[in-house]
């Protein structure tokens, strides 16, 4: 019987990669949010999949761009703090598009991680031509070899089918050390409970809206109660935008909006928490927030 093996694996790669919804094949549940909006996540989340005695720690990131605000640096930052102490980067590229300059642009910040294992993760090959897939790949070995290294494993997958995800994480335990266990058996995340909260609510506001609003709502999660006398969880929180316009767009007519984004919440809510939720939702404006340091360090960036 072989050793265990236990390690850290951070998934890299642009926004709409398919770095969070290939999580949550990976681990068979919700644990991190998914929208066709781009940096939809914006906070390292870790996800733990056991195999027997052996665990992997799937750490997903926010998508690395060039940022154009103080947040997208910040959270660039959370990137390369990620990848810099874990054992193996997969970097996540979708099948049915050509390797660009985003690519190229985070090529080049891992070819400079020093001994980490690094694997290409061919992600959406459900979505991508199989007659094209040789040439796919060849464009995925040439992105590395341009930026000065190799990958230790190149494997196409689809977390929609779920073609190759049990592959693909065999592979990743043979490349994290022998080791025992890093979290106790079934836990699948270690992320706090008002983070996941907040996100959850992120997720359904950022359904049907404009384009350029999906970057300007944060969630802050103010207060949970559970009464001892009732099954129901109380949750009050705030969603910020950055202009009064903005503000009137998530609250909609008469409130339908916000109503709206209460009902998808709530019931995504329960099922993380599996007890009934009143959900308190309240819209504030916190002027230009991605700019200001101030307000990126009370909305937890």
């Amino acid at each position: 019987m072989s050793a265990p093996r236990s390690g850290f694996v951070c998934l890299v790669g642009r926004p709409n990669s398919g770095k969070s919804t290939l999580t949550n094949a990976l681990v068979g549940e919700k644990i991190a949010i998914t929208s066709t909006k781009p940096q939809t996540t914006r906070h390292t989340i870790r996800a733990i999949i056991d195999r027997d005695e052996s665990q992997l720690v799937l750490v997903d990131t926010p998508g690395i761009h060039r940022p154009r605000t103080l947040l997208g640096q910040r959270l660039n930052e959370t990137v390369r703090e990620a990848y810099s102490s874990v054992d193996v980067i997969a970097m996540c590229l979708p099948a049915n598009e050509k390797c660009g300059a985003g690519d190229a642009f985070i090529a080049k910040q891992i070819a400079d991680a020093g001994s980490v294992k690094r694997v290409a993760v061919i992600t959406k090959s459900d979505l991508g031509s199989k007659a094209l897939m040789p040439e796919r790949l060849l464009e995925v070995v040439k992105l590395a070899t341009d930026h000065g290294f190799g990958w230790d494993e190149i494997i196409p997958v689809s977390a929609k089918s779920g073609n190759q995800t049990e592959l693909l994480v065999s592979l990743l335990l043979n490349l994290v050390p022998e080791g025992t266990a890093l979290y106790p058996a079934g836990q699948i995340t270690d992320e706090p409970q008002d983070v996941m909260i907040a996100e959850l609510i992120r997720e359904a506001a950022l359904e049907g809206v404009r384009d350029e609003l999906p970057h300007s709502i944060a969630v802050v999660v103010e207060e949970i109660i559970k009464k001892p006398d009732s099954k129901l969880i109380s949750i009050q929180a705030f969603l910020y935008v950055e202009r009064p316009s903005q503000k009137s767009i998530v609250i909609g007519t008469g409130g339908a909006r916000l109503k709206e984004i209460g009902t998808e919440a709530r019931r995504e809510i329960e099922r993380y928490l599996g007890a009934p939720v009143y959900l308190d939702l309240r819209v504030k404006v916190a002027k230009e927030w991605q700019g200001d340091p101030k307000a990126l360090d009370r909305l937890g960036f």
